[in-house]
């Protein structure tokens, strides 16, 4: 199956941007629909957002609408995460995943990450 490693978390102050990576391995990374969850402490992981396995799609949890873009780079079987006019409620680990359906649900994704950590500073 399809491997993916997440890179790019850090700490930013509120207000501030930050782009997260999700490097893929396999030839077949531009099969796959690409999903964005994040889960903060204490809370229950939640969708972000999806990209279709072409790129020419993207949905995204309305909590984050508007300040978060995904975008993918087939050749380079990478896929990416801006956030932008980051809020503390964003601090969460936030994890990639691959799947073979459009969809914000985490059971429909088979393959995951092991997370980047995200701290939004008030």
């Amino acid at each position: 199956q399809v491997q993916v490693v997440e890179s790019g978390g850090g700490l930013v102050q509120a207000g501030g941007s930050l782009r997260l990576s999700c490097a893929a391995s396999g030839r077949t990374f531009a099969n796959y629909v690409m999903g964005w969850f994040r889960q903060a402490p204490g809370k229950e992981d939640e969708f972000v957002g999806v990209i279709s396995a072409s790129g020419a799609s993207a949905e995204y949890a309305d909590i984050v609408k508007g300040r978060f873009t995904i975008s993918r780079d087939n050749a380079k079987n990478t896929v990416y995460l801006q956030m932008n006019s980051l809020k503390p409620e964003d601090t969460a680990v936030y994890y990639c995943a691959a799947g073979g359906s459009f969809s914000p649900r985490r059971v429909d994704y088979t393959a995951w990450g092991q997370g980047t950590q995200v701290t939004v500073s008030s």
